[in-house]
């Protein structure tokens, strides 16, 4: 006929099926003996539709191929390529007039679900956590696909961050004067600007239990479902916690550079996020980051942690010092520790022998550290541990992956010497708010300020211990007169305090990446390189740098795109209802190998007990002000004898203590007050308790589900 079915039409889904049909006889061997007629019927319904989750996926493979062939990396797709998402179809019958068009943007979609989905689209109450990278998209999606967009939904975002210059070429729903702005204020305008129906409420506040009075119990019940779009997996274990505990739906995702995944958690269907954790990342032993890297990584670790110490915490501490002097030195006191030590050397150093209060000043310092770092640190190295030494067992010291460092000679006539005296001399001043000259940006005039610096000679010391423990957490070595030192420290400031004046504070510094022009990233790549100079490891450019030491997370936009597409075509599922477990998919692809693989979900742990039955999903719910006798009775009844309940890390009751047995005729939630000092906010109404319960009959232990008792 020339032309695709309608969507709706039974004749042109039968004319479908018959040609279907015929064709399927004419193949001889190779017909097959069954087809699902349904799927042909939904078929012809939606040949015309094209659905924004399948475009957003094929978008993104096809988005990357064209990378691919722009810049020769990664394996491009040379094989047969196809993708079905069958079980997102509607589980239940529907009549044809359900998929007939309503002249109206969701024709699309709705030849191919129906009308009555596409409603509980528009009715749905969906939150977003995070408005970055996967969040842009997913609000781009759901505006287009008609989520939220009637007076009876509403879409809540929330991120806590404001818009970086980086962000800009994944997260597209931002521009450059969007920079310094609330992340979810302007996802959600421009979300509102696709589609002006999208009912969406932008906030600021991150989802933690600090917030709980925001995101409190009526706003986790009032939602349908909830839409992660974070890049940690604390902040993910927290959402998925609480999705667990109000049994609400989780739509999980992630991306790396090419890779990304997805994880369908749905009430009482799958498992929860939290029942499957991948192993914590591998990090360098601090021995290496400070004494013995052997990559460039190592360096630049070690340099992002001296900008934080030079620049961010010695101030704060230099403050906190200021502000109260006493209560200052008796925390140090208490402490008595290496690392009270540590501070106090390096609060007593601000404040006398390294105190700045001319920018000449400050380029000596400067001077100072570059010699102090690249030079002096390294000749105690090498005196501690020649080149020749061996270890214990008789094998060479310096051995593989250890390399043998060679100390730096500073150079006036070399430019990456001085660019780093000009970034460190700058932020030096900034800490304390010494004004910064016009010369200061010209190398010529720095090297004459820095050959007016006079650099002590080195004499190497035969005491310094150098950690070389691959598992040590800390470099600082314990000393047996450490409180002695600590007075000796604290009487040093508390005189050196005397003679500044009284308004004197310093600025603490905080690590900004993607301003160029702050000298942030010039310092810690020049710190990184001219370390990686001592170990002759390769060095990295300033762009190369702010990646890693900027710990920024790898994203593209099209692992980006594909991951969302692949979360909605979920959403159909989760907002239809209706479907079981092996209808959901988690997903991991990887574009550049490539490779997709789409499996079912895993559903969660059942245990049983006697007629009962229960899995992470469950809470026992008990409506009523309880008493502890009445709530030991409640489990009686179920052939539960409980010998422990308690209420976070306090002891409610346990049946060994005969002092407990007072407790018996008080309320539940009078004892969560009382003894576990637990303040229950004006918006909740219930509390939850942990029961340690064993049977009745043959005294075996059960693990119960948590208990929540709701008092009024």
């Amino acid at each position: 006929m020339g032309r695709f079915p309608l969507a709706g039409s039974e004749d042109d889904a039968q004319q479908l099926t018959a040609f279907a049909i015929n064709m399927n006889e004419s193949m001889g061997d190779h017909k097959i003996e069954e087809f699902d007629r349904k799927i042909l019927q939904h078929f012809s319904y939606g040949s015309r539709a094209t659905l924004n989750p399948m475009a957003a996926i094929f978008g993104g493979i096809v988005g990357q191929e064209v990378v691919k062939a722009c810049s020769g990396k990664f394996h491009p797709l040379f094989q047969f390529f196809y993708f079905d998402s069958l079980e997102s179809l509607p589980v239940e019958p529907l009549e044809p007039s359900y998929f007939k068009p309503l002249n109206h943007r969701y024709d699309a979609q709705i030849s191919v679900f129906g009308s009555k989905l596409q409603k509980k689209l528009e009715d749905a109450k969906i939150f977003i956590v995070g408005s970055g990278a996967l969040g842009c998209e997913f609000l781009k999606n759901l505006a287009l696909m008609g989520v939220c967009c009637s007076p009876e939904g509403k879409l809540t975002i929330t991120d806590d961050d404001v818009i970086e210059k980086s962000n800009l070429s994944r997260q597209f729903l931002f521009r450059d004067w969007n920079i310094g702005q609330a992340k979810s204020t302007v996802a959600a305008t421009a979300a509102a600007l696709i589609n002006p129906k999208l009912y969406i409420e932008a906030l600021q506040n991150r989802a933690s239990p600090e917030t709980e009075n925001v995101f409190d119990d009526a706003f986790w019940e009032s939602i349908d479902t909830v839409i992660n779009a974070l890049d940690n997996v604390t902040a993910r274990m927290y959402i998925d916690g609480r999705c667990l505990y109000f049994q609400k739906p989780l739509l999980e995702s992630g991306t790396l550079g090419a890779k990304c995944n997805t994880q369908m958690v749905i009430p009482h269907l799958t498992e929860n996020y939290g029942a499957s954790r991948d192993p914590p990342e591998k990090q360098a032993p601090m021995c290496t980051v400070h004494s013995f890297p052997h990559n460039i990584d190592h360096c630049l670790t070690w340099a992002r942690s001296e900008f934080d110490g030079l620049l961010e915490k010695t101030p704060n501490e230099v403050n906190t010092f200021l502000s109260n002097p006493d209560a200052y030195a008796s925390s140090m006191r208490n402490a008595g520790d290496a690392q009270a030590r540590d501070l106090l050397e390096r609060v007593l150093e601000c404040l006398d022998k390294d105190r700045c209060e001319s920018f000449q000043d400050c380029v000596s310092w400067a001077r100072l550290r570059f010699e102090d770092y690249f030079s002096n640190r390294m000749k105690q190295l090498t005196f501690t541990f020649p080149e020749d030494s061996v270890t214990s067992t008789g094998a060479p010291f310096w051995s593989a992956p250890k390399r043998f460092p060679r100390p730096l000679l500073f150079s006036a006539s070399d430019p990456s010497h001085i660019q780093f005296i000009m970034a460190a001399s700058i932020l030096r001043a900034e800490t304390f708010g010494i004004p910064v000259p016009d010369w200061a940006i010209y190398p010529k005039k720095i090297a004459d300020a820095v050959n007016k610096v006079i650099v002590p000679e080195f004499q190497p010391k035969t005491d310094v211990k150098i950690v070389t423990d691959a598992k040590a957490t800390s470099l600082s070595t314990a000393s047996i007169d450490d409180s002695a030192v600590i007075n000796d420290l604290i009487a040093k400031l508390e005189e050196c305090s005397k003679k500044l004046p009284t308004e004197f504070r310093m600025n603490p510094i905080q690590f900004e990446k993607d301003d160029d022009i702050n000298y942030h990233m010039d310092f810690i790549a020049g710190l990184a390189n001219m370390r990686a100079r001592n170990y002759s490891i390769p060095e990295v450019d300033k762009l190369k740098a702010k990646f890693i030491a900027g710990r920024i997370i790898p994203a593209i936009a099209t692992s980006t795109a594909m991951a969302t597409g692949f979360v909605c075509l979920e959403l159909y599922k989760v907002l239809a209802g209706g479907h079981k477990v092996d209808d959901y998919r988690n997903t991991f692809a990887n574009l550049a190998l490539p490779l997709f693989s789409i499996a079912e979900s895993v559903p969660p742990k059942t245990i049983k007990y006697r007629d009962m039955s229960w899995t992470v999903w469950d809470r026992w719910i008990i409506k009523g002000d309880f008493t502890l006798r009445q709530l030991l009775q409640w489990l009686r009844d179920k052939g539960l004898s409980a010998y422990s309940i308690s209420s976070g890390t306090s002891l409610l009751y346990n049946s060994m203590f005969p002092r407990h047995k007072d407790r018996m005729d008080r309320k539940v939630v009078d004892l969560v007050k009382e003894v576990a000092k637990v303040e229950i906010p004006a918006y909740r109404r219930h509390i939850d308790v942990v029961v340690a319960c064993e049977d009745e009959e043959n005294g075996e232990d059960v693990d119960i589900p948590l208990v929540s008792i709701y008092f009024c």
